[in-house]
């Protein structure tokens, strides 16, 4: 059974349902429809002096054609939770468009463990990213009738970009301004997927709506002559962002198949973005419940880190425990076999693959933090292979045989319980680089301690980039850019044997989310679609049921 027939065929509980076990009262509660709804930031103010619950972060290998099944993990841990008796929530990303018509497809789980509306969620939900795209746009439009009535801020080079959010190579790069109306320069621009935007990336670190308008504010869109930067505020932009913006900020709550709590708020991707969800979206999660389990982005060594350099500075709170979610075909995959071939028992490639797991782990110890590996088991898994993970993870990290896509909650109890023996170990949390080092500094932690690179090299203009923004980026986190594929920025080098470079393409100041991106290899920022795109295969049948969404 397809996973969007399965979650068909669930009973799910009416929204308020969830929410009056959360004893949230009904005048924070604005439902939209029977199984969802927005919650107020203002219950997040009022229970806000309450004590946070425990922080899971959940993470993988670095991902696979295959799939990994990290959302699937995250959903039936918080199941698990649940069955052994422990007040959780899931505090989850969005899905985009993008992917959901793309090569990657929904972002709601799989089997039994999935959160539900699946439908609703994978499309318009309740339409958050179309709030940030339109946003985003409206700023362009700003920028660029400022230009055509007189350009009085003096642009010289306008750096903001359109966004949409929808897998389109075509809109790379375009020309605009081609009606020929009198004052009308044509220039070149770009667009963004909307995931991608620094309006999502405010959208998911602002920690209230004053501070969500703030940010919008400094936000950079262009510059002088003089390399002097020109902000959102200057346009006096910055309120009517803030109004699009205004209801979207409500974190969004749905259920898991088994009826627990899901918060699902924000969604930026991990290998061109930040990787996290809202931390509105986390704090509220962790003063509802015991145990908030959330999820990053991709690989550990991109969406795992992020959450760990630049959200948590944020959050102020690190995780309690960190999962890395592991499958036997992916490791025989990075060890060398094709993906038609994974299901083939394959010790050999399963002990080359597993380098790829075991750097994961300990990158995660080199934040201080515990890991514990959840291997996600297939039904074509051997157990003679299972047992050479466990062997080859012995003294390495604690792990856990996962079965829930199958059985649910019941199939993530061994790891709910383990998982809660983390919670209770010490930690101490260190990120992998200071605040007050320099721009290269932060980056070359990265990619020498997280991604095990030998060296960095930057383009010319990288550099020219750099200069005019490391004092305007003083004490900024780096958010790299970079393929999910690989340690390094080649997406076909899985194995990383061999010493590499990570090269540095580009280098932007995002100063309303404040954070320095950095473009590695042959990163998009606006994905294309694929020869054969999940599109494709996407319908509504007789009964008006959507078909195809996987």
């Amino acid at each position: 059974m397809e996973d969007i027939e399965i979650a068909r065929n669930s009973k799910l509980e009416k929204i308020t349902n969830i929410t009056n076990k959360l004893n949230i009262p009904e005048d924070y509660v604005e439902p939209m429809g029977k199984y969802k709804a927005k919650i107020s930031l203002n219950y997040l103010k009022k229970i806000s002096n309450r004590k946070n619950g425990k922080l899971i972060l959940v993470t993988a290998i670095s991902p696979t054609p295959l799939g990994e099944g990290k959302t699937t993990t995250s959903i039936g841990l918080a199941d698990g939770l649940n069955k052994i008796g422990k007040k959780a929530i899931l505090a989850l990303r969005e899905p985009s468009l993008g992917p959901v018509f793309g090569i990657k497809g929904g972002a709601t789980g799989g089997g039994h463990s999935q959160v539900a509306p699946m439908e609703d969620i994978n499309l318009h939900f309740t339409g958050d990213i179309h709030a940030i795209t339109s946003a985003n746009n409206l700023l362009s439009a700003m920028i660029d009738n400022h230009i055509f009535q007189g350009n009085e801020l003096g642009f010289e080079k306008v750096v903001w970009k359109r966004c949409l959010d929808l897998n389109d190579r075509a809109l790379r790069k375009v020309e605009i301004g081609l009606s020929g109306e009198k004052n009308m320069s044509p220039r070149e621009d770009y667009f963004d997927i909307s995931v991608a935007s620094e309006i999502m990336a405010i959208f998911c670190l602002a920690t209230s709506l004053a501070d969500l308008k703030r940010r919008l504010g400094n936000i950079i869109v262009g510059y002088t002559k003089e390399n002097k930067p020109i902000t959102c505020h200057d346009l006096k932009a910055e309120g009517s962002l803030t109004v699009l913006l205004k209801d979207a900020l409500n974190p969004n709550i749905v259920q898991t198949l088994e009826n627990n709590p899901a918060i699902i708020h924000g969604g930026p991707f991990a290998n061109i973005a930040h990787g996290c969800n809202s931390i509105v979206a986390t704090n509220l999660a962790m003063k509802l419940a015991d145990y908030v389990v959330t999820e990053a982005g991709f690989g550990a060594d991109l969406g795992a880190e992020k959450f760990l350099d630049i959200k948590c500075r944020k959050l102020e709170k690190a995780p309690d425990a960190v999962v890395i979610v592991a499958t036997l075909r992916a490791l025989k995959y990075h060890g060398g076999v094709s993906k038609e071939e994974v299901q083939n028992e394959n010790i050999e490639a399963l002990k080359e693959g597993i380098s790829n797991l075991l750097k994961h782990i300990e990158n995660i110890k080199k934040f201080g933090l515990n890991p514990i590996v959840a291997i996600n088991k297939f039904i074509t898994d051997s157990n003679n292979e299972i047992n050479t993970l466990k062997s080859l993870l012995e003294g390495k990290a604690e792990y856990s045989l996962l079965e829930n896509w199958e059985k649910g909650g019941d199939g993530a109890t061994d790891l709910a319980n383990k998982v809660v023996a983390i919670c209770d170990k010490e930690n101490v949390f260190k990120p992998i680089y200071n605040l007050n080092s320099s721009i290269k500094e932060k980056i070359e932690a990265v990619a020498k301690k997280i991604y095990g690179a030998k060296d960095v090299e930057y383009s010319d203009e990288a550099i020219k980039e750099i200069n005019i923004i490391e004092t305007l980026a003083k004490n900024m986190p780096v958010c790299i850019a970079k393929t999910q594929y690989s340690f390094s920025d080649d997406p076909k080098n899985l194995l990383c044997k061999d010493s590499f470079t990570i090269h540095i393409n580009s280098v932007e100041l995002k100063n309303g989310a404040e954070f320095v991106v950095v473009k590695t290899g042959k990163i998009m920022t606006m994905p294309g679609l694929p020869k054969k795109p999940a599109a494709e295969n996407i319908d509504i049948d007789e009964n008006e049921n959507i078909i195809g969404i996987f």
